[in-house]
């Protein structure tokens, strides 16, 4: 957040348009904060810590793009590709939370993960929470980096970072 000072600042505003700074974040907010919650996604989209996913087993007999695949084949998705194309991203390479949007309200995606809801419930908690009570910034002089150190998951390199209690 602390890369993208406007895009800080609409969270915070929604934050205390909704929460204000004395009531906890929690499931039923969430409803009422849809650029938060997109800028949540669009965060996990452009810091895709896991590049390939867990190998998978084709179910059945299949097709895909020309090549048959036999039913037990291993395939490995590339959910970088997946994160950055620009025939599902109006930006691909771009941070814009804008993706998760439509009319102002949050795009909902069909999603097969049992645990999936806990783990974004407890994220947007995790997430409101440090927004709501902190501003976050690059110490002075100092540039932040968006790169990474590849390897099994993606981790970026060591910085450091101001968190500025809100007044």
């Amino acid at each position: 957040m602390a890369l993208y000072p406007k895009i800080h600042e609409k969270v915070q505003a929604e934050i205390d348009r909704v929460l204000g700074q004395s009531q906890r974040p929690n499931t039923a907010a969430r409803e009422s904060m849809p650029y938060t919650n997109a800028v949540i996604h669009e965060v996990q989209r452009m810091g895709n810590i896991i590049p390939m996913n867990a190998p998978r087993q084709v179910a059945a007999d299949t097709t895909l793009a020309g090549y048959h695949l036999p039913k037990g084949t291993m395939v490995l998705i590339n959910l970088t590709a997946l994160h950055r194309d620009p025939a599902e991203w109006a930006t691909p390479d771009t941070f814009n939370p804008e993706h998760f949007l439509e009319n102002g309200k949050f795009k909902k995606r069909e999603r097969a993960c049992l645990g999936e809801q806990l783990a974004r419930t407890e994220l947007f908690v995790f997430f409101t929470s440090l927004l709501q009570k902190f501003s976050f910034r690059p110490p002075d002089n100092e540039k932040l980096s968006l790169k990474f150190r590849v390897g099994l998951t993606l981790s970026p390199v060591t910085s450091r970072i101001c968190a500025v209690p809100r007044a």
